[in-house]
């Protein structure tokens, strides 16, 4: 999957560069426990990949996670013992106007209009 710009299927968690490294050894059994985690509270969402940056760790998922499946990953990455979980940012969704005016049914004016919570 490659986009030029956020997609909404990138779920970003910040975190320092100790934690990115530590988090990503073992990201492949990640991606399996995220996605039991999330089909046992029946979620449509499953994670596809794990990447990192020098700054988060970006998951990458089939389809535009809800808030209720932000809160499991969450409580998820908070609970990997080896990472110091102070550190950890909430997890997000990339939030930009120009992907809101592509995709949107809602009139422009009422997008200026709205204020988005940036991660």
């Amino acid at each position: 999957m490659t986009t030029k710009s956020p997609s909404r299927k990138q779920v970003i968690i910040l975190m320092n560069s100790d934690n990115i490294m530590r988090f990503m050894k073992k990201s492949s059994l990640y991606v399996s426990n995220l996605n039991r985690a999330l089909r046992n509270i029946k979620s449509n969402v499953l994670v596809n990949f794990i990447y990192s940056d020098p700054l988060n760790i970006t998951i990458i998922t089939y389809k535009i996670a809800s808030t209720y499946d932000l809160q499991v990953i969450k409580n998820y990455v908070k609970s990997v013992n080896h990472i110091d979980t102070t550190s950890v940012e909430v997890p997000c969704l990339p939030q930009s106007k120009s992907y809101l005016y592509r995709h949107s049914v809602l009139p422009r004016r009422f997008i200026e209009s709205y204020y988005f919570e940036s991660c």
